[in-house]
């Protein structure tokens, strides 16, 4: 069967992107499917198709894009089910059935390390057995020490089975950066609450901050590894610098909005600004009212669920490290630099010209889906519907209270774009282009086209 299996894959030309991509697409259609079905319902009569594919796309995305109420519609196995699609999703799902392969003591071929590197967008090809290990056990403590922490904040308000579930399910969107909840008004009643406020950003934080970055910051500090990696260090310098941007704009622009911060007291905007700083650029949770934000920090949102987390992440958007070599290839081109330059390293112009690559890509993908939608969805205003889709491409799951609302053939567009935020806009366009680079034996004349 094996054999069988190796001819097909050689015969269909089935490359590492295009089996990702294949997981991704039967995963959803299969669990989407479930989820329709009266077994997974509240009601016992079962939900549309096209909603069950919505639900289980932004599930298996890690995005938190719902049509529907999750507390009132889906019953415990519904629920379950979402869990599970978005464990499964922000792990990716080459990697879990890699790992149940080294379970089973099974080597793992060169086709399928090269999956597991595409899926986890990792180098660490060569020694991929334990690096599967490494990130399964990683998340599997962080989500656990996450879930032991809320249960202190939801055993204050349900019995302890209930608020043992409520945990998990919340530690792992949290750490998926899923944005999940099973509260109809997300963590809006819990603003006030320290533990859960800082427990939730923490998880998704770690979450978003990629796998090899925190595998490698474990080693340094464990004295394993001699230095932390230039995409490590940057990853978190971008990072660090957009959450303090989020908590500033948002702090100051909010400050005095009664439908949003305006009327909590100093600490509770301070923490409230925090954690919407934290959660909008790949997690989705809310504590303040999105749809009474102020145009700017709207606008603000919309850009840091544009750039989303660090490459090898549990988020999307087109990634810390990619508006990091922009920035840096637009400061040696003003300042009349040779190289690109970062934390006394030179990195090289072809990831510059990736980067830029990969920005335009995402910039034209999201305006040609506006450009439809403003089509299909004439009663919702522009910067909404671009909010939701900015939302649904960073993989993040906010909303400005339109998903619902939306025609089916603006849902399908949302679902395709939840798909391509989560695989990468790059992988899908790998997996479209000819793998072969054209060489030719000549080159024409060279000149100059002026710029500007």
């Amino acid at each position: 069967m094996k054999e069988i299996f190796k001819k097909m894959r050689k015969k269909l030309h089935i490359s590492p992107q295009a089996m990702i991509l294949i997981s991704f697409c039967m995963i959803i259609l299969i669990s989407g499917t479930i989820l329709s079905l009266p077994v997974s319902t509240v009601n016992g009569k079962g939900i549309r198709w096209i909603d069950g594919i919505f639900t289980a796309t932004s599930a298996v995305c890690v995005t938190g894009l719902s049509v529907n109420d999750m507390n009132s519609v889906f019953n415990l196995f519904g629920k379950t089910l979402i869990l599970i699609l978005i464990q499964l999703g922000g792990l990716g799902l080459i990697t879990i059935s890699s790992l149940f392969i080294i379970l089973l003591s099974r080597k793992i071929n060169y086709y399928t390390k090269k999956a597991v590197e595409e899926d986890l967008n990792t180098d660490k090809i060569f020694n991929i057995q334990k690096y599967v290990k490494n990130v399964i056990f990683t998340v599997f403590l962080i989500e656990f020490s996450g879930a032991v922490f809320l249960l202190f904040e939801f055993s204050k308000i349900f019995e302890l089975k209930r608020a043992a579930y409520y945990s998990v399910f919340h530690s792992i969107s949290a750490f998926c950066n899923a944005g999940f909840s099973l509260f109809s008004n997300n963590l809006s009643d819990f603003k006030s609450s320290f533990i859960l406020n800082l427990v939730i950003s923490l998880l998704i934080i770690l979450g978003g901050i990629g796998f090899s970055t925190l595998l490698n910051i474990y080693r340094y500090f464990s004295k394993k590894d001699k230095k932390l990696t230039i995409t490590s260090k940057l990853s978190i310098n971008i990072s660090l610098i957009l959450i303090l941007i989020g908590t500033i704009s948002i702090f100051i622009i909010e400050y005095s909005n009664e439908k949003t911060i305006g009327n909590l007291s100093f600490l509770q905007k301070i923490t409230a600004s925090i954690f919407q700083s934290v959660s909008v650029r790949t997690a989705g949770f809310n504590t303040i009212s999105l749809v009474d934000l102020k145009d700017a920090s709207t606008f603000l949102f919309i850009i840091l669920m544009f750039i989303g987390a660090s490459p090898g992440s549990t988020g999307g958007g087109i990634k810390t490290t990619t508006i990091g070599i922009i920035f840096l290839g637009i400061r040696a081109i003003l300042f009349n630099k040779e190289n690109l330059e970062f934390s006394r390293r030179r990195i090289e112009w072809n990831n510059f010209n990736k980067a830029i690559v990969l920005f335009f890509i995402s910039i034209i993908y999201i305006a040609i889906i506006l450009f439809l939608m403003m089509i299909t969805e004439k009663n919702i205003e522009f910067i909404d519907l671009l909010f939701e889709i900015v939302s649904a491409f960073g993989t993040v799951g906010l909303s400005k209270g339109v998903t619902s609302l939306l025609s089916d053939i603006s849902k399908s567009f949302i679902i395709f774009t939840m798909f391509i935020g989560r695989v990468g806009p790059l992988t899908v366009t790998l997996v479209l282009l000819p793998k072969k680079i054209k060489s030719t034996n000549y080159k024409y004349p060279a000149e100059n086209i002026i710029i500007g």
